[in-house]
């Protein structure tokens, strides 16, 4: 007797190196089995060789890429690019993408409509489905969840429209989440802080790094009352000499 195998959708996601992008593949990886993730994609500031927004150093980034045994994928923009710029690099990817095979890519975000709206809209213009496996799930229960599953992450920025720099260089863990204002998703989800997953199911190996020096940049924001500042906390995150910890055969 012969038994249909469904045929599988190769899939990219979009990796940011922080722990929505970390969970988000946890969740496909055994979730979704029509699905198999053939390339992880992050957006890399060409100009600093760091990922943008976040800040962590090109070599951590292919430290984790490694060690989820998922070949990266490097979609280079200029420091600070215009939005069609941006889309301009975006484009190019997903044409790339398309040829290679792949039909779906796969988002880490959880709750912000407007832009998965955007992002879907995006999508469709290169023939492509967009995949949300975190989409609408509670933030305080997610957290929890990955907390309990071994991740590990840190906090490589945070804005100083919702947190102090003391906030940034924090591993997450059940002290940070005590402190955390009222005020602030625990997952980040409005842009209050980004991370730095180094250790998770995903991870053959933990990232062993070494926290180097903070550095604040500010941000001035103009709007018909007044002119505002704010900022992002960033930290330099380093990779170590060695891998941290042994922990899969």
């Amino acid at each position: 007797m012969r038994y249909f195998v469904p045929m599988k959708h190769q899939a990219a996601l979009f990796w940011s190196g922080g722990k929505d992008s970390a969970y988000a593949l946890h969740y496909i990886l055994n979730h979704y089995p029509e699905l198999e993730i053939v390339l992880l994609i992050t957006t890399v500031n060409a100009e600093y060789k760091r990922i943008s927004m976040h800040g962590v150093r090109e070599g951590l980034l292919e430290m984790q890429a490694k060690e989820t045994g998922i070949p990266l994928y490097k979609m280079m923009v200029a420091n600070s690019p215009s939005n069609s710029v941006y889309e301009d690099e975006l484009g190019r990817t997903l044409k790339d993408l398309k040829q290679r095979g792949i039909s779906h890519i796969v988002f880490g975000d959880i709750f912000l409509e407007d832009l998965k709206e955007y992002r879907l809209k995006f999508l469709s213009k290169h023939g492509m489905e967009g995949v949300f496996p975190l989409w609408k799930k509670d933030t305080s229960q997610l957290i929890q969840s990955f907390l309990e599953l071994g991740f590990r992450t840190i906090t490589c920025c945070i804005s100083t429209a919702f947190l102090d720099g003391k906030f940034v260089g924090k591993e997450i863990d059940a002290e940070f989440l005590k402190i955390l204002p009222e005020n602030v998703d625990p997952c980040g989800e409005n842009g209050e802080f980004h991370t730095f997953c180094f250790d998770g199911p995903i991870f053959k190996n933990s990232i062993s790094y070494t926290a180097g020096e903070k550095v604040y940049k500010p941000l001035t924001i103009n709007t018909c009352h007044d002119t505002q500042e704010t900022g992002f906390w960033y930290i330099d995150l380093m990779p170590a000499s060695s891998i941290r910890t042994i922990r899969k055969a």
